[in-house]
């Protein structure tokens, strides 16, 4: 009988432990051990060990009254340390609050991980509407300004990669024709920036530029997102301007020189 190597074990329990801890969103930020095993399809043994090793050095917390488990302060300081280490988020920090206050709008700082857009950073402007642009989030770059902006000026494997994994329909705006989407893209070459009128979410809508790096690499987008009633299309052209000032503000921080 063929015994289990050790090393495949532990390498088991860290992926285990890897999988529970991504399991929790902004949208269900505290779970029960049954709720986690049903969703990643565990056995409750297995998450209840995990949790407690996971609990025991500070990465979850559990709740004595409601028995749900929650990310513990431990996950705050190694974010913390990431986004320390993230040039990208700390020099535009400053950048977006002038945005921000030129404007009167919402700004974020978004990046392309893997297929999703992931919003990094967000300066909230003084009168926000709940839109679902949090940090951490993932939204799809087809139909987003943030994604759309860095899509445009990314490697063609990677526009072929988003248009292969499909391109949903979240609006009637959402543009899901592949020849349409490669041409808009184009389009965003020559302006230099990037608008989503209601393609992801309804009454939502924004505007983006990229932000390259000291390889002329585009590497993130700024963007600014508001109600349809206050982003309205006459002023693109105002917002947009100020907008890649902005972006190619942070680029010029990060090394780029044109």
């Amino acid at each position: 009988m063929a015994h289990k190597n050790p090393e495949d074990s532990h390498l088991s329990s860290v992926k285990n432990a890897l999988r529970i801890l991504k399991s929790f969103t902004m949208d269900e930020p505290e779970k029960k051990i049954s709720d986690i095993s049903t969703t990643l399809g565990l056995n409750k043994s297995t998450v209840s060990r995990t949790m407690a090793t996971l609990a025991s050095e500070g990465f979850v917390f559990k709740d004595p009254d409601t028995k749900k488990y929650r990310l513990g302060l431990s996950i705050l300081s190694l974010s913390g340390i990431v986004n320390s280490n993230m040039d990208v988020y700390r020099e535009s920090q400053s950048i977006l609050n002038r945005l921000v206050e030129s404007i009167g709008e919402t700004a974020h700082i978004s990046v392309l991980d893997k297929l999703d857009v992931i919003y990094l950073q967000k300066v909230e402007c003084n009168h926000p509407v709940r839109f679902l642009t949090h940090v951490g989030r993932r939204n799809p770059p087809y139909c987003t300004s943030s994604g759309k902006a860095i899509l445009a000026f990314s490697d063609e494997e990677i526009v072929e990669a988003v248009i292969s994994k499909g391109l949903e329909k979240f609006t009637k705006n959402t543009i899901t024709d592949p020849q349409k989407l490669m041409a808009h893209l184009l389009e965003i070459q020559k302006n230099g920036y990037t608008t989503s009128f209601e393609e992801f979410h309804e009454g939502v809508n924004s505007i983006a530029a990229p932000i390259y790096d000291y390889r002329g690499k585009v590497i993130a987008a700024l963007s600014v997102v508001g109600p349809k009633q206050r982003i309205q299309s006459h002023k693109v052209s105002g917002f947009s301007k100020k907008i890649i000032d902005a972006a190619m503000e942070v680029s010029e921080r990060m090394g780029y020189r044109g």
